[in-house]
């Protein structure tokens, strides 16, 4: 969430530990405080240890708005800006006016109070029936009482939250759209054209907070729309890159396994390689030898027939 000013030092370290304590799911929050605030006494900021110790751990509905506030902090501001409109519409509406509001109201805080759920499911606690409509009832004390708004502006609701009850869900306000009690003929006489025109003026301050209020309201749904469409295509993407790793992994599961295969038929044809070649080897040897061998029976042939046609008597 966007903040105003600079901190320094230690008061930008404690206010960030606050931050992040109450975005931690509720069953994290109270070993954390423990440890930042030991952490924060040991390094001699007895003060910042003081204020950790007294942040409260918040229930889930509570936890969940916070967790909202801080993941999508321009819907947030959005939403703040809102209730402020409305806030300032409230009094000047007719029933016609009110009525329409209050039903693009429970819209929008139906819109995200669900995306609430989402992101509490997705950090590992999903939220239940009733929880859920604890939510919804802090945003729309959030768009009802400005007291509200500024505690779920800070991110660090240490509780669940409820509306005014004279803020309603779609009847006026008790005198609005009401002319107000006519006063006696001959007073009331003198006055007629101022009156008219301040009826006419208030009716078109009315008219134009109504619009303007209306218009906010529809920016608001069409951002939380795109932002909702965005989060669906980012939620395909996922699933599709998801998809394309566990078809990359399996095919290089089969890859590894051709290749123990492969390797597997390579060691056994270096083997068998191995093996040709002492046989060659051997048979070369062999073949040495018995072309020696065969050399010297020649050669002895060849001496012994010398020898014996030097022997034999010459004729006369």
């Amino acid at each position: 969430m966007a903040r105003t000013g600079r901190r320094s030092g230690a008061a930008a370290d404690v206010e960030e530990m606050l931050d992040e304590l109450y975005v931690l799911p509720p069953p994290e929050f109270v070993p954390r405080r423990e440890e930042l605030a030991a952490a924060a006494r040991t390094a001699g900021r007895a003060e910042d240890a003081k204020r950790l110790r007294a942040a409260r751990r918040p229930p889930l509905a509570a936890w969940a708005a916070n967790l909202l506030r801080r993941s999508r902090p321009e819907e947030s501001e959005r939403f703040l800006e809102l209730g402020r409109a409305l806030r300032e519409a409230y009094t000047g509406l007719d029933a016609g006016g009110m009525k329409e509001l209050s039903a693009q109201r429970r819209r929008l805080v139906g819109q995200l109070s669900r995306q609430a759920a989402g992101l509490a499911r997705e950090a590992g606690h999903p939220l239940s029936d009733a929880v859920q409509r604890d939510v919804e009832t802090t945003l729309d004390a959030v768009l009802a009482d400005p007291e509200a708004a500024d505690a779920w502006a800070t991110g660090r609701l240490e509780r669940a939250l409820t509306p005014p009850s004279e803020f309603p869900s779609g009847a006026p306000p008790a005198g609005a759209g009401r002319p107000k009690a006519a006063g006696p003929p001959a007073r009331r006489a003198p006055d007629r054209t101022r009156q008219r025109d301040d009826l006419a003026g208030r009716r078109k301050e009315r008219q134009e907070r109504l619009e303007r209020a209306r218009a906010e309201a529809e920016v608001a749904e069409q951002r939380l729309t795109e932002r909702r469409d965005e989060r669906a295509e980012a939620e395909a993407a996922l699933r599709t890159a998801r998809e394309q790793q566990r078809a990359a992994e399996e095919e290089m599961a089969q890859a590894e396994q051709e290749r123990d295969r492969a390797e597997e038929r390579l060691r056994s044809a270096r083997e068998e390689k191995e093996q040709a070649e002492r046989l060659r080897q051997e048979a070369e040897d062999r073949d040495r030898s018995a072309a020696d061998a065969l050399t010297r029976a020649e050669r002895a042939v060849k001496e012994t027939a010398r020898e014996a046609k030097r022997l034999s008597p010459r004729k006369r």
